[in-house]
């Protein structure tokens, strides 16, 4: 679960993290990613290697991270349905959907 989102930091199950984080289950990885604001598939593929039914995508605190049509359509053609928020709306969706779907996160925590 996460407990709190602020511009910079996630708190999830109650460990602090003050890097961008891929969640799947109960793993949490920090995350970078190859383009800096520009997402690529690459940026992707461990979340993608775990199969999940939804990807929530949570795009910084004023929605500066790029997710392109490319890559909806890549998700879309592997049955990942894929939903794309600022950070905090996309935390307050993860908290509803986590125990209903099998659910992974993508989320950049600063702009």
């Amino acid at each position: 679960m996460i407990e709190n989102y602020s511009f910079g930091s996630i708190c999830i199950n109650g460990k602090t993290y003050k890097n961008d984080v891929l969640i799947f289950d109960n793993e949490i990885k920090e995350w970078w990613r190859e383009r800096g604001h520009n997402l690529q598939i690459k940026d992707l593929e461990w979340i993608i290697g775990k199969k999940p039914e939804i990807l929530i995508i949570g795009t910084g605190s004023y929605g500066i991270l790029k997710v392109s049509k490319e890559i909806k359509d890549h998700l879309s053609s592997m049955e990942i349905e894929t939903k794309i928020e600022k950070t905090k709306k996309a935390c307050e969706l993860y908290n509803e959907l986590k125990d209903k779907r099998k659910l992974a996160a993508a989320f950049h925590l600063t702009c």
